[in-house]
């Protein structure tokens, strides 16, 4: 579908689609199919039981949860009314839901009812949260009882829509902040790379990803937004998506290598019948070169794979079908989308040529507000119009992306962010450990593993065995460390710095990418 200039709010998606092609379904969950004038519908809804509850243009309005179709009513519901929107992490730890809820300010918490107790004893730790509203018992009638005509709340293309947090270097999560009009930045000009690039209609669009993550969100967003039906899955689960991608017709996919690599095993003990894919997107962390070449084969259909970041609202290049051949450039990531501008510098900010490594800057239209109350981590990574990613990789002639290394310690697995930083204090409250330096090593199935490395106090001791269940009483499970090494001192440099490059280099020998 060609580009809509009418769109310049995400609530302009649906209201747009609602008079264009109202009896479309726009979204199927659990067998449950709602039409784009339904969902306009009930998000009017939502948005004036918003208004009667006194929101405003400040109000954090929290989801706790796994995908659901009620999570896109809410959501346009409360932009419309212009309120801000958060996904928690239903995978964290109370005190970490408990940190976001009061940073942001959340004034209502809508929760799946299996995540109750999880955010009760969150409430007790943020005082500021007003209402919890259970989402399969409360929603309903909450909102039914509410006219179903435009709130006519005047909303702009420079409003806050979302606040999606993500993790800091300090141990405590950021507020990404992210308007209307920058989630449709480079919708403009979105099919210039080619008839791959553009969505016909009638287009099926698979969103899998969790909805706390930009490529779960973001990715329903580019569904809505060319009036496709948008298949819903709760998490992503391996037979449920291809059972998904047979029942439905699938024809768009996005889903991270681990997913991707999990589908390939699975052709290898049945045959699958994928064949109404066009285009599976794929990105957020590492995929081996054997297992991408394999599902080319098994899925049959373009590949596309996608770079970006939650401060970049999502995808900023892309590595086109034509690169996914025999001679290609598949350890790339892509060029940069149209209306992006990549640059390579190095320590001093001095632009790097072609083939040299240093930091990936990037300077886009879709680009964050900024950090939620962070003004100096803000100021860190915006500077003079480009985004300062701590990625590094380097640009061939061509101004194709290659990544390298991650100048942040971030370790991502299976399409989690990881700061060692997190771990490393959760495993220092233990009485037995001294020092620890907690690294990302190569996984053929998440892409890295964390793995800790620890010095124990004299005269102590402690299992490895003991110090990973210690551990997950204190973080989310996909942070706590899959393996932990023993050692008797940290390498340093002069000035007493841990080397941690020195700690990953026997494991990341030969390997040609380490991050995604």
């Amino acid at each position: 579908m060609p580009y809509h200039p009418e769109i310049v709010t995400l609530a302009d998606m649906v209201r747009i689609h609602a008079r264009e092609r109202g009896d479309q379904v726009a979204m199927v969950f659990n067998g449950r199919e709602t039409t784009y004038g339904a969902l306009d519908q009930g998000a009017a809804q939502v948005a004036h039981a918003f208004l009667r509850d006194g929101l405003d243009r400040t109000t954090r309005v929290a989801y706790l949860g796994k995908n659901s179709d009620i999570y896109y009513r809410l959501l346009f519901g409360a932009v419309r009314a212009g309120g801000v929107f958060l996904c928690v992490n239903w995978r964290l730890a109370v005190p970490e839901i408990s940190y976001i809820l009061n940073d942001s300010g959340a004034e209502y918490l809508f929760v799946e009812k299996e995540f109750l107790p999880v955010a009760k004893q969150a409430q007790a730790e943020a005082p500021g949260l007003r209402q919890i509203i259970v989402m399969e018992a409360e929603f309903e009638p909450w909102h039914a009882d509410q006219p179903t005509h435009d709130p006519g709340v005047a909303v702009g293309p420079d409003d806050i829509v979302m606040q999606m947090y993500t993790s800091g270097t300090t141990g405590h999560p950021k507020g990404v902040l992210m308007p209307h009009g920058r989630f449709l930045a480079l919708r403009a000009r979105e099919g210039e790379d080619g008839p791959w690039a553009q969505w016909d209609e009638g287009e099926v669009n698979l969103v899998a990803m969790p909805f706390f993550h930009i490529g779960g969100t973001g990715w329903g967003f580019t569904g809505f937004y060319h009036g496709a039906t948008n298949i819903i899955l709760p998490q992503p689960d391996v037979a449920t998506i291809i059972a998904a991608i047979r029942q439905h017709a699938i024809t768009k996919v996005f889903i991270v290598p681990a997913l991707v690599s999990a589908i390939v095993e699975e052709a290898r003990v049945r045959p699958l019948d994928l064949r109404t894919v066009k285009t599976l997107y794929y990105g957020a962390s590492p995929i081996p070169e054997e297992t991408l070449k394999a599902a080319i084969e098994v899925f049959g259909c373009d590949f596309v794979q996608l770079y970006g970041m939650t401060e970049t609202l999502g995808a900023v290049t892309h590595l086109p079908p034509a690169e996914h051949t025999a001679g290609g450039r598949l350890l790339s990531c892509g060029r940069a989308m149209p209306g992006v501008d990549l640059r390579i510098v190095d320590g001093e900010g001095t632009p790097l040529p072609p083939g040299k490594v240093g930091e990936i800057l990037i300077r886009t239209p879709s680009i964050m507000a900024g950090y939620w109350q962070r003004e100096e981590a803000t100021a860190e990574v915006l500077r003079d119009g480009w985004y300062h990613s701590g990625d590094a990789g380097y640009l061939d002639e061509d101004g194709y992306l290659f990544l390298c290394d991650r100048i942040k310690d971030m370790i991502v697995s299976g399409a989690e962010n990881i700061y060692p930083a997190e771990v490393e204090s959760a495993l220092a409250a233990h009485p037995a450990v001294a020092e620890v330096a907690v690294i990302g090593v190569p996984d053929q199935k998440w892409g890295e593993a964390v793995k800790a490395v620890v010095v124990l106090r004299p005269g102590k001791q402690v299992t490895a065995e003991e110090l990973i269940a210690f551990a997950r009483q204190r973080i989310a499970g996909y942070k706590v460390p899959k393996s932990v090494d023993f050692v008797d001192a940290l390498p340093r440099n002069a000035s007493g710095k841990i080397l941690k490059r020195e700690l990953r280099r026997p494991y990341w020998e030969g390997q040609s990418r380490q991050i995604g």
